[in-house]
């Protein structure tokens, strides 16, 4: 994703695009899986990890990108690819290796979603499925 594109999505999403917010959403869009905090530190040697962990705060607060939990420990962040604010019916599986601990997007499954009980409001919804990827499972 270039940096205008990256501008306009931020825009979008009423999110004033400072350059770290650029810096952060432009790597987060480079990504092929989910990334933690610690692998975006890694990533992103221009910016300490309080300014990325902030700028993150904001994108999840106006959902340009989801956080969930994959099951390794950390929190995951992805990009979110709906114009909308990613309502739930959009939102994919993730999986987690337990050998190679990388996490899968699962794109073409849908997260369920569950009947709560009355007065009960979902704000969010995590499904990660546990255990071996197909390449971890051909070396055994």
């Amino acid at each position: 994703m270039s940096t205008d594109q990256c501008v306009d999505k931020l825009k979008n999403r009423g999110i004033k695009p400072t350059a770290a917010r650029i810096i952060v959403f432009k790597e987060l869009s480079k990504q092929e899986s989910p990334v933690s905090l610690l692998e975006l530190e890694t990533l992103i040697d221009t910016l300490d990890k309080s300014t990325i962990s902030r700028t993150l705060s904001v994108l999840l607060e106006h959902h340009a990108i989801h956080a969930f939990e994959d099951g390794s420990g950390s929190t995951k962040y992805e990009i979110c690819t709906s114009e909308s604010n990613c309502p739930i019916q959009n939102r994919h599986i993730h999986f987690f290796c337990e050998e190679c601990r990388h996490t899968f997007c699962l794109d073409n499954i849908h997260i369920p979603i569950v009947q709560l009980p009355q007065g009960f409001v979902m704000d969010s919804i995590n499904y990660t499925v546990k255990g071996i990827c197909p390449s971890c499972n051909s070396k055994r």
